[in-house]
């Protein structure tokens, strides 16, 4: 992303994420602890806007991406973005596919390195998000769920089928795809999605 802006001034407050920046690292903590710092529109948008910001900020050295409470994302709310997204039209559809292959794109284009420090649930968006960071830390209650066929959507969702065969390989990517089923920290490390501390 290029550091050049326009006229629009930075944000100084976001609606449903937390910034704190020290000695040049960015920590970014999604803010919706009572529902799993599950994903609305709002928080994609905020999340694709932030990310843009960061990018220009030459002081920013590196990024870590966390959740508040007890894991790091349950992926998209049922009722505000699951749920919603049954009464969009097509263009409106399109609008928000390509908004969180924004968040995803951005996460990846970041000019410095993306740490996402991971606990408790990681599951559907929540683990598109890990995944398109640089490193992922996991403490030993994490545990990942690319949830996609199970609520009817493809395999795929936000790039996970171009970044997951990257990550680990095109037996367990594709066996995590199709079936949606929740891989632990032990083997989570073990195929190389994420590294346990602790």
């Amino acid at each position: 992303m290029s550091p050049f802006t326009g006229s629009t001034p930075r944000t100084a407050r976001w609606q449903h994420l937390r910034l704190s920046i020290d000695r040049g690292v960015a920590t970014v903590t999604l803010a919706r602890p009572a529902k799993l710092n599950a994903l609305t529109f709002g928080a994609y948008a905020d999340l694709r806007d932030l990310l843009a910001e960061l990018s220009r900020e030459r002081s920013v050295r590196a990024l870590v991406l966390d959740g508040e409470g007890r894991g790091f994302c349950s992926g998209g709310d049922v009722d505000e973005i699951i749920g919603a997204t049954l009464s969009l039209d097509t263009a409106q559809l399109l609008d928000f596919n390509r908004m969180t292959g924004q968040v995803v794109r951005a996460l990846r284009e970041c000019p410095f390195p993306v740490v996402a420090a991971l606990h408790g649930v990681a599951a559907g968006a929540g683990a598109v998000l890990a995944l398109a960071a640089d490193f992922r830390i996991a403490d030993p209650t994490t545990r990942f769920a690319f949830l996609f066929t199970r609520v009817g959507l493809s395999g795929g969702d936000m790039g996970a089928a171009y970044l997951l065969p990257r990550v680990v390989g095109l037996g367990h990517a594709t066996r995590l795809l199709m079936l949606g089923e929740p891989v632990h920290a032990p083997e989570a490390e073990r195929i190389g999605l994420g590294g346990v501390d602790g």
